[in-house]
């Protein structure tokens, strides 16, 4: 595929500019402070304000992903159905602008907040969003980060990179970063540590006078390399840590030597955001190493496939002990099998979401299956609330001291689970049956 160079913008600062960007203290009306850590562990629960919006969210957050700063399914007018303040932090891609309104015309409206309409939520752009801006690391090079988009490939370079974050003007953005898959080579990794690094330095060069910026890390499957660039990158003027190149390939089973190299190098007062960590599982495992702020890929995956969450959060959300291992792995059911075509019960009874209070798993199957837009509207609010009330319960965990015993009951329970379904398919499909 053909790999677009975008037009390098016009950035003309002297000699005595450029000084002043280097020395010039970061302005940023964002705030963040670590409120409880756990007993036994690294998880913490933290404030994040955003002052000029009137935001305060507590954290471990999930931050909802978004195509062009809006969830795929949820008009404005339905993120109100959201619990707040949970939900008021939209994580986007600048990549995903690339096609249109151009930058200048983003710039004199005032911002994706104004191009919107939603001054009352928090931006966060990230380059990489695991959805519709998909990092291509065998087409970037030192000059710049090539990125897989519905609109082609493109090359991006850092100046390139600041233009779209000067005329987006996001609440906190990550500076650019290059992210590589697992299977590179080693000297192939160690040269993604250096262009990130250096593409870090520029951004804070070039950075405008309002946004928080996170440090981008990276480092592939190398102890070693995450070290050093979390070491590098604590050592720059940022206000938060961006921790990426985690769901290109590595392993849940590994992934936690990689996050404890980083988070040991890095200081305790400063936010955490990761990229790549979706799963219940792996949402638990980063933040018992003490990561803040998650993604939200998982759900829009999710959707899109007819699933609902329904593992239960509390004694109000009450699981269907007659569930089928066919259509359910206790975690999430399909909504598109057979079996939902008359189920007039709620999708978790107890939850309070809009679209529990208001429809069944049949009305849902039946929109799934004819294809009508309300089905991934419906499913998308639903899961939305259950994934940010399960977070709400962690937060909950660690401030009573019980994270841990959290972590491994959900663990556990989640694989007592998946193997009674399995043992359920199996009788089912067995002959001596």
């Amino acid at each position: 595929m053909q790999q677009t160079e975008l037009q390098q913008p016009n950035i003309n600062k002297t000699p005595t500019q450029q000084q002043q960007f280097n020395t010039n203290q970061e302005k940023t009306n964002m705030k963040f402070a670590v409120k409880t850590w756990c007993k036994s562990g690294r998880a913490r629960v933290g404030l994040l304000q955003l002052s000029s919006l009137g935001i305060e969210i507590e954290t471990p957050a999930l931050m909802l992903t978004t195509r062009k700063g809006l969830p795929a399914f949820i008009s404005p007018d339905h993120l109100s159905f959201l619990p707040s303040p949970d939900s008021r932090l939209l994580q986007f891609s600048p990549m995903h602008f690339m096609e249109c309104p151009d930058l200048k015309t983003i710039s004199n409206i005032g911002g994706v907040h104004r191009l919107l309409g939603l001054q009352g939520y928090g931006f966060v752009a990230v380059p990489r969003d695991s959805i519709l801006s998909l990092p291509e690391g065998s087409s970037s090079n030192k000059n710049g980060a090539s990125f897989e988009t519905p609109c082609g490939r493109f090359l991006v370079k850092p100046l390139e990179y600041m233009k779209m974050i000067s005329s987006m003007k996001p609440d906190l953005w990550v500076s650019l970063a290059d992210e590589v898959p697992a299977s590179v080579t080693v000297k192939r990794n160690k040269a993604s540590v250096d262009r990130t690094i250096t593409w870090l330095d520029a951004c804070i060069s070039l950075k405008p006078s309002d946004g928080a910026l996170f440090g981008s890390i990276v480092g592939g499957c190398s102890v070693e390399e995450r070290t050093r660039c979390a070491q590098e990158v604590a050592k720059r003027n940022v206000s938060g840590y961006y921790i990426g190149g985690f769901g290109l390939g590595d392993s849940f089973d590994e992934r936690s030597t990689f996050l404890h190299a980083v988070t040991d190098s890095l200081p305790k007062e400063k936010p955490r955001q990761v990229c790549g960590l979706g799963l219940p599982e792996e949402v638990l495992q980063g933040i018992a190493v003490g990561i803040d702020l998650f993604d939200s890929t998982y759900i829009y995956h999710l959707t899109l496939e007819g699933f609902a969450l329904i593992f239960p959060l509390n004694d109000k959300c009450k699981q269907d002990p007659q569930l089928r291992a066919m259509a359910s792995d206790y975690t999430k059911i399909n909504l598109k099998a057979t079996v939902y075509r008359k189920d007039t019960s709620r999708i978790v009874e107890g939850c309070m979401c809009y679209t529990c209070q208001n429809h069944t798993k049949a009305y849902i199957n039946h929109l799934l299956n004819v294809h009508e837009m309300l089905a991934q509207i419906l499913l998308e609010i639903h899961n939305t609330h259950h994934y940010l009330s399960f977070f709400r319960l962690i937060r909950e965990a660690i401030t009573e001291g019980k994270f841990e015993e959290f972590r491994q009951n959900f663990i556990q329970n989640r694989r007592g689970h998946l193997l009674a379904a399995s043992l359920g398919t199996f009788e089912q499909e067995s002959p001596m049956r």
